[in-house]
């Protein structure tokens, strides 16, 4: 066990790491269940009080459903699958086009306010449905197939070997937006689709992705991961001004994503053992953490300019949760360097201790200065839900049941 932090916290025992991701489920239990109108409420503040009764966004639920279903995997109390569960209704009787296939984009309490298909909705709720499915929620199950050949049929750009961002109601409409964002998180769900179903369809598809986005893209931008492409799947180098605050669609280097993407190829990694896999993982991971790591706040920026200037210099939660299971994984999989990464994982979690974990209420904070002050009294906006602590704490947590003692 390597030497502990100020606050003497054991990072890297899995033990402690399962109770922190119960903590943080516990943030949200059971509050977040809508009685009255199905699925879940959406904002929070510090103190757990719903800030918002109305609103109801696909990604936040399929994330809820997600959280609700690792817990369960974990052991967690019995009436969190009946909360996935209720999550699932909610998704099938108000968000799911029965006509056209696919997913709606946000509700209002029970009516849909926007019926766009957004790839990236559609790949969280591929995660839920296939996360469910392997906590053992039957109901989940028939419904992944279906989903997999909607995006397929109506989202896939068969010559770029990418999704496109997102289409209308009916499929007709094409956004003219593309961005690598939501092919990411298909990825990801495509690699938890073949770990639920066991179809090495799912995970070519995620190795298709993975290829195209961190290899094909990423040639075109310096080896890191652009945001922006136009229709041709060309970089965008405009900070468009009809983009700002989209939290899905970001401009720069968001260095996060690019951590993010080296996790995802390690995944790729433990079932394929193709080397480029780890390489890039390996190049992407070390390139974003040398551009991101704030040797004098801690923690890592957000984003860079095109010429590899800071852009954005906030601490969000969910990057420095991707670093942690990047870090982590990377430990696993690369034993020449696995020293620097579990130092990396031990610095950063000092880090989200300190300065992002809530210790009186629970969850993360989800957005701080660089200089880590708070930037509001929201403890979680619309489509947190505390998805990316959750994921990566359990990445970790399997890194650290399988890696010798000795090593650690």
């Amino acid at each position: 066990m390597p030497d502990l932090f100020d606050q003497m916290q054991p990072f890297f025992d899995p033990r402690w790491l399962r109770r922190q991701i119960f903590e943080t489920i516990d943030f949200y239990d059971p509050q977040c269940v809508d009685q009255k109108n199905g699925g879940f409420f959406h904002c929070y503040l510090d103190d757990g009080t719903v800030c918002d009764r109305t609103t109801k966004s696909l990604v936040g639920t399929a994330r809820f459903i997600y959280l609700f279903s690792v817990g369960t995997m974990l052991g967690g109390p019995a009436h969190w699958k009946t909360i996935a569960k209720h999550g699932l209704r909610f998704l099938d009787e108000v968000m799911r086009d029965r006509i056209n296939g696919g997913y709606y984009w946000q509700a209002e309490e029970r009516q849909v306010s926007d019926d766009g298909k957004d790839t990236y909705g559609q790949a969280f709720v591929l995660l839920a449905l296939t996360t469910a499915t392997k906590a053992g929620v039957a109901e989940a199950g028939p419904q992944i197939k279906e989903l997999a050949q909607t995006i397929t049929a109506h989202l896939w750009d068969d010559a770029q070997q990418l999704c496109v961002a997102k289409k209308s109601r009916n499929w007709h409409w094409t956004d003219p937006y593309r961005g690598q964002n939501p092919n990411m998180h298909l990825c990801e769900a495509m690699i938890t689709a073949y770990e639920a179903i066991g179809d090495r369809a799912y995970l070519e598809t995620a190795r298709t992705l993975a290829r195209t986005v961190t290899i094909t893209l990423a040639q075109q931008t310096g080896g890191l991961i652009w945001e922006q492409y136009d229709q041709n799947w060309r970089p965008d180098w405009v900070r468009r001004a009809e983009y700002a605050g989209n939290e899905f669609r970001l401009y720069g280097y968001v260095l996060g994503h690019s951590i993010e993407w080296s996790k995802l190829l390690t995944k790729i990694y433990a079932y394929t053992r193709e080397s480029w896999l780890l390489a890039r993982a390996k190049a992407l991971y070390h390139q974003a953490w040398q551009r991101a790591k704030d040797d004098r706040y801690g923690g890592l920026i957000f984003s860079i300019t095109p010429d590899g200037q800071p852009l954005d210099t906030y601490k969000y939660y969910w990057v420095m949760a991707e670093g942690l299971g990047a870090s982590a994984r990377l430990a696993a999989a690369d034993p020449v360097q696995q020293r620097a990464y579990l130092d990396n994982y031990q610095w950063l979690f000092n880090y989200c201790w300190n300065h992002l974990i809530d210790h009186r209420y629970g969850a993360w904070y989800p957005k701080l200065t660089r200089s880590n002050l708070r930037t509001g009294y929201e403890k979680s906006p619309l489509n947190k839900t505390d998805y990316h602590p959750i994921t990566n704490e359990q990445e970790a947590m399997h890194v650290f049941e399988k890696l010798v003692p000795n090593a650690l």
